[in-house]
């Protein structure tokens, strides 16, 4: 049996919220709470793929999303076995270089909410945090709105949001807000100051409108969302009877918060536990350090002794003693009481050792380079700045390096190829100090810490 929403879903909603980088995360999560909003039957979403050419790869997932009218199992994998629901809240899908859809959605005013997961990297900012517009793809973009061009597709994150806000401002489709869900530390903020930049540089009249009429909200989310495999996708159909390309599946635990201001209205998130609070720097703090930094963590260095999931490398005693160590450093740098700390410890402990989670470390590798100045590195310059090393996060480094050297993981990361390259070429001390310099760490002690952490793992391969 196929999957189609006549059948197995809920009626379209209207689209109210468009969403830019539709992957398995936000089918698990943003889209996931719109689902069991308390008035779901009022927000639909309208999903753009977050590729950036103009033939795109071929997505079985994201052509299951066109074919099935945007309905999509999700299989939430408890301890104890599956639940698997229908999710209906995608109204609609749209491919990456479907400018005219995008341009159409901005200028409705029934439209009041623009949410995106496209990596920090999908921002285009510099080594600064401002928008790099030395980069070769951003200015053809701005260039092309800039000219007048308003019919040529544009691709990077920046230059997409700003054509939608021109039509937005052309059709007075009146106010908007922006809700960036990408794991980066004042996500909201990020956002904000990327697209007032490209604005100024295409239309300097833009920037007043977008002060008047756009809002930026900054998220935490967290939901562990691992690749689909093939067992996956028999397993549910041998269990639904529904054969769905389009499968996605996820942990039971999941996690929303939120602060800022919704210029033109929400949904009952908070009806399904979405938290909406004043200073959301202690959750993302929490989360980033001791959730992703551990996943790191365990990504480069479990995986360097030949341990391939999540659940395997908390179960690992040499593994599971690292995680520990690490989190003895990370809980310094987040400003919760010991008892919220030691609650969320357990808890991820819990999460990690669910055997239905099939969660690779390869996946979990992926673009080092963007993930560790954010979940490793502060750890390591607070303890600097005390004279002292924090040898739990410098462990996460050594395994990077030897990531990087083509130990465990493969290498995922488009932005590796230079390093990747000068490490390897290289002793392991020398390696040390080409990444520790990568990562602005300027201490021989931490490099000594490195080294010594590193050839203690490669010993435990032999």
């Amino acid at each position: 049996m196929n999957l189609n929403r006549a059948e197995h879903g809920r009626p379209a909603a209207p689209i109210r919220i468009i969403h830019l980088g539709i992957g398995n995360f936000t089918r698990a999560h943003q889209a996931w709470y719109t689902e069991h909003a308390d008035d779901a039957d009022q927000w639909g979403i309208a999903g753009f793929t977050g590729r950036t050419t103009l033939k795109p790869r071929s997505s079985p997932r994201d052509d299951a999303l066109d074919a099935q009218g945007g309905v999509y199992q999700l299989d939430v994998q408890h301890p104890g076995g599956d639940r698997i629901e229908v999710i209906s809240s995608v109204s609609a899908s749209f491919r990456s270089h479907d400018i005219a859809s995008w341009t159409r959605l901005f200028a409705d005013p029934q439209v009041v909410i623009v949410t995106s997961t496209i990596t920090e990297a999908g921002y285009c900012r510099n080594d600064e945090g401002d928008l790099d517009l030395t980069d070769h793809a951003v200015l053809k973009d701005l260039d092309l709105l800039r000219s007048g061009d308003l019919e040529s597709a544009v691709f990077t994150g920046p230059a997409k949001f700003v054509r939608g806000l021109l039509a937005r401002r052309a059709a007075g489709a009146g106010a908007i807000t922006f809700v960036p869900c990408d794991n980066v530390p004042g996500n909201g903020t990020m956002a904000e100051q990327v697209i007032r930049q490209a604005a100024g540089y295409v239309d300097a009249s833009l920037v007043p409108w977008i002060e008047e009429n756009v809002g930026f909200v900054t998220t935490m989310v967290d939901r562990i969302t691992p690749r689909v495999s093939g067992e996956d996708i028999q397993r549910v159909t041998e269990l639904t009877g529904i054969s769905d390309p389009g499968l996605v599946v996820t942990e039971p635990f999941t996690e929303w918060v939120m602060a800022g201001e919704f210029k033109a209205g929400r949904p009952a998130w908070e009806s399904v536990g979405a938290q909406f609070v004043d200073d959301i720097a202690p959750h993302e703090m929490r989360k980033l350090y001791l959730l992703n930094g551990s996943h790191s963590l365990m990504a480069y260095c479990a995986s360097a002794l030949g341990i391939d999931t999540v659940c395997n490398a908390i179960n690992d005693p040499r593994v599971r003693g690292w995680v520990e160590a690490y989190w003895d450093d990370a809980v310094k740098q987040v400003p919760l009481s010991d008892d919220e700390l030691n609650a969320y410890r357990r808890a991820l402990v819990t999460r990690f050792d669910n055997p239905q989670m099939k969660d690779q470390l390869a996946r979990i590798a992926m673009d080092g380079t963007q993930k560790l100045p954010i979940r490793i590195v502060p750890h390591v310059q607070a303890f600097g700045s005390r004279a002292e090393i924090a040898t739990g996060a410098t462990r996460a480094i050594a395994g990077w390096l030897l990531h990087l050297r083509g130990v465990g993981a493969p290498v995922d990361d488009a932005a590796s190829g230079q390093l990747m390259t000068k490490v390897c070429g290289v002793d392991l001390p020398s390696a040390a100090e080409i990444v520790l310099d990568f990562l602005g760490i300027h201490d021989q002690r931490v490099a000594d810490v490195v080294v010594s952490q590193a050839e203690e793992i490669l010993a435990l391969r032999d």
